[in-house]
């Protein structure tokens, strides 16, 4: 399949390195001239930096973009692109803000946390794509089936879901992550001691029902410990922490005397 990429951040950069192995990088359009010649030299496609530049020959354009600028860049490449099927990659926009200007769109979205400096694992990643026409999903289906094993045709009310509940489970619980180790810090404590710990919770939570494996001061009523986190976190002067863990408290509180 021949394919290019609009965008050069993190996203884009993972979907370029693995679809470079099976498929055809066209181009990578970037308003950044090096961000694009980076990504374009690392799967041999050409770096351009203008809509007007856009090749009409290709099965497939990916918006790989922050949600916010995805209406923009369809609204400036739409002409140029009037026969080619384009997807975009975020799980928190809806199908429609394509649809509405380029009826022949879709969504190819990877449930996935994308870093730089880490590997993905693909074959694991669940994918999830949407399309208005079917053989624009079949289209979706095959690609997404070239890289995952998961593989997923959701509307886009049910995407929009997951990725509500994704912040919950991957954003929100690293900055429970984040201020753990300042806690340790603060007392020169090795956060890495915690990585057990820290494991078998994702496992226990990925295996079984997450309401099932809680543990802990809140979930058991004990008042005595949660006062004396309460105390040693005003001792520290950290008022932030302190309301988090009042407030993640009583809600595990609430949802175990149910």
């Amino acid at each position: 399949m021949r394919i290019s990429i609009i965008g050069a951040g993190r996203v884009a950069y993972h979907f370029a390195r693995v679809l470079s192995g099976q498929h055809e990088i066209v181009q990578i359009y970037s308003r950044s001239v090096e961000k694009a010649q980076q990504l374009a030299d690392l799967c041999t496609a050409q770096a351009i930096t203008s809509p007007e530049q856009l090749n009409s020959h290709v099965d497939l354009v990916i918006i790989a973009v922050s949600d916010q600028s995805i209406r923009t860049v369809i609204e400036q490449v739409h002409n140029y692109l009037p026969d080619v099927l384009i997807v975009h990659t975020s799980g928190s926009t809806h199908l429609n803000v394509l649809r509405d200007v380029h009826p022949k769109s879709g969504v190819f979205y990877p449930l996935q946390t994308f870093s730089l400096e880490r590997e993905i694992d693909w074959l694991n990643t669940p994918l999830f794509i949407e399309a208005h026409h079917d053989e624009d999903k079949g289209k979706l289906h095959t690609l997404a089936n070239s890289l995952s094993k998961k593989v997923y045709l959701y509307s886009s009310e049910q995407r929009l879901s997951l990725h509500l509940a994704a912040v919950f489970a991957c954003n929100f619980s690293n900055y429970c992550y984040d201020m753990a180790k300042q806690v340790v810090d603060a007392q020169q404590v090795d956060f890495s001691l915690l990585s057990p710990l820290m494991l078998e919770t994702a496992k226990k939570a990925t295996q079984n029902d997450p309401r099932q494996m809680q543990t802990g001061p809140a979930m058991r009523g004990d008042e005595n410990i949660l006062k004396m986190h309460q105390q040693m976190l005003a001792k520290m002067q950290r008022d932030d922490l302190q309301k988090v863990y009042q407030l993640l408290s009583q809600q595990i509180l609430a949802r175990h005397q149910k």
